[in-house]
């Protein structure tokens, strides 16, 4: 018998170690970054739930 989850719970922990210690220009775009990876790893766990949820 399959078994169906209809609640998925995601919970992320991120920690900004030594975020002080940068140049302030270098802290910046560093964030920036960390934004675009954020984003890239969400749109692929969206793809992924609505490819199971089509199957």
């Amino acid at each position: 018998m399959p078994l169906e989850i209809r609640e998925l719970v995601i919970k992320a922990t991120v920690d900004q170690e030594g975020g002080n210690a940068q140049g302030g220009t270098a802290n910046g775009s560093n964030s920036d970054t960390k934004e675009a990876e954020v984003n890239l790893i969400v749109e692929k766990v969206l793809a992924i739930l609505k490819e199971k949820s089509e199957r």
